[in-house]
């Protein structure tokens, strides 16, 4: 019984110190998150809070349905898609040999 309550305090005392330990770093680190720094008025980083949504919803609504569509059995040979990937032209046959 003194073993277990010497580890319970053993193991509270390490994770406390630990959480008072990172709050008096943050503390003492303390930055401005919203600074204005020169490096983040580039014309091309607008264009990317633009670009990247756009390009994120093209994704998901038209490449990844078209990928499962393309990828369904008996369509597969007919738009070429294997399971290599892009870079194989080839299948491989039911013994194991490329055609």
């Amino acid at each position: 019984m003194k073993r277990t309550i010497a580890a319970v305090l053993l193991a509270c005392t390490l994770t406390f110190s630990v959480t008072a330990a990172r709050a008096q770093l943050s503390a003492s680190t303390t930055t401005v998150e919203d600074d204005y720094d020169d490096s983040i008025t580039h014309p091309l980083l607008f264009a990317a809070y633009v670009a990247y949504p756009v390009g994120f919803l093209v994704e998901w609504l038209v490449g990844r349905p078209f990928q499962y569509i393309i990828s369904r059995p008996g369509l597969d040979r007919m738009f070429g898609y294997g399971e290599g990937g892009l870079g194989k032209s080839y299948y491989i046959t039911d013994r194991g040999a490329s055609q």
